[in-house]
């Protein structure tokens, strides 16, 4: 452990380390903080959370996850191809499958788990069956700005989990620039063979730039693939992205059938933890015989199944969200409303999602910006510089008001002149 205690001690020394906080109590985008280092505590206004349609402070999703505690307790004790599945579980995954527009569905915990367990599935199927060979090599192609999860799995990909040596035909692994669809097309020309069994990965909006995946483009390559797998990981889309918030097909005036009408296999990854005030993962397909593969996949079969309170509690989410299409219009309405003020403002603006990141001039340290933010405007932000490009990553939520948002944005004006100073006089 000394190499740890050795890192983490120049980690610190050298300013890497994040400030920490810990939240007390929240009323709408208000939240009163404490400071971990000085135990200093402040009220702040809150642009740095995920929860984009402010539904998890709402009536009718807290009372459906206390009910959910009334009828079944704190947990199912199990997971769920054992004794832990419940009627909710099944519930939560038809109203996914009607929101996605594909008909099975599978629930896990989060979506570390889920992508896991989809690379299990696809690359490795399950158990040795009888009169059945698999002699078929994998080939992924991912984004190379995709999330973790993603990034975890497909590099995790060639033994199937919970294995210490692979017997499965081998899985070759490529990345494709980021959302350069004449990139994935030569990766795809280069590297496939005919018999490969191909699956292209990427994020629906990218979490750290706030940018959309050219979908459109993509299917346009791999309908050249027949029966090839496109997974779409919506956690920044569902919700936020498409008239409805349905995602990333809806966003471009497509459905999944239309993928599947040009021979692609479309799967989306479904997550709880931003649009739908819970936790957990769900992967949505129109192929029936891919849930019961993930169904018993490592990550399903020994694991506990999702808690009654967040498989409630998401639920009554999706139930609003389609319900009140409004709550979309206005996240949308917002988003772009704050984008235009800070672009006013000539700050280096990317992305067009409510994920707003600000690239900062390299001589301010991002963690200083987001500091002086909070101390001296009481504005809370997520500063960014050691996971990414130095950046100030925002969230817009359809929560916020014009008055709420022009006070970010004088607040980051502020900021950046106060520390623009500092950096030429030093």
């Amino acid at each position: 452990m000394q190499v740890v205690k050795d890192y983490v001690q120049r980690w610190y020394e050298s300013g890497l380390d994040p400030d920490e906080y810990v939240c007390l109590q929240k009323q709408g985008n208000l939240v009163e903080i404490e400071e971990m280092a000085t135990g200093d505590r402040r009220t702040v206004l809150s642009f740095c959370s995920n929860d984009v349609l402010g539904l998890v402070q709402e009536e009718a999703v807290k009372q459906a996850a206390i009910n959910a505690i009334l009828d079944y307790g704190t947990s199912n004790s199990s997971c769920s191809v054992l004794s832990g599945r419940i009627n909710l579980h099944q519930e939560l995954e038809d109203e996914i499958s009607a929101f996605k527009h594909l008909p099975h569905t599978q629930l896990f915990l989060n979506a570390w788990m889920a992508m896991q367990a989809l690379m299990d599935a696809f690359c490795h199927l399950a158990i040795p069956v009888p009169g059945f060979q698999h002699t078929r090599e994998t080939l992924i192609l991912t984004d190379v700005l995709n999330h973790g999860c993603i990034v975890s799995a497909v590099v995790n990909a060639g033994t199937r989990s919970g294995k210490v040596f692979g017997h499965s035909p081998r899985v070759r692994v490529k990345a494709y620039r980021h959302c350069d669809v004449e990139d994935l097309a030569r990766k795809l020309y280069r590297y496939a063979r005919p018999d490969d069994r191909i699956l292209v990965v990427s994020d629906a909006v990218f979490s750290m730039d706030g940018d959309i995946a050219p979908l459109p483009q993509m299917l346009d390559v791999l309908q050249n693939y027949e029966g090839s797998v496109l997974v779409m990981d919506e956690a920044h889309a569902s919700g936020a992205i498409g008239p409805t918030g349905r995602g990333i097909y809806e966003h471009f005036g497509l459905l999944p059938s239309d993928a599947i009408e040009r021979g692609i296999v479309p799967l989306i990854m479904t997550t709880f933890s931003k649009f739908a005030a819970s936790a957990g993962a769900a992967i949505s397909s129109h192929v029936a015989e891919l849930k019961p593969l993930l169904n018993v996949s490592p990550t399903s079969i020994g694991t506990i199944s999702l808690s009654p309170p967040l498989a409630a509690a998401a639920l009554e989410s999706i139930r609003q969200v389609r319900q009140r299409p409004e709550l979309v219009r206005k996240l949308q309405e917002n988003t772009k409303y704050l984008r235009s003020r800070l672009a006013d403002n000539d700050f280096d603006v990317i992305g067009e999602t409510n994920v707003i990141p600000v690239i900062l001039p390299s001589d301010i340290n991002p963690k200083i910006f987001g500091r002086e933010l909070m101390e001296h405007h009481g504005i809370w932000v997520s500063p960014i510089w050691f996971i990414a490009k130095p950046r100030i990553r925002m969230t817009a939520n359809a929560l916020h008001t014009k008055e709420e948002m022009d006070r970010l944005v004088a607040g980051m004006v502020a900021t950046r002149n106060s520390l623009y100073k500092q950096t030429i006089s030093a």
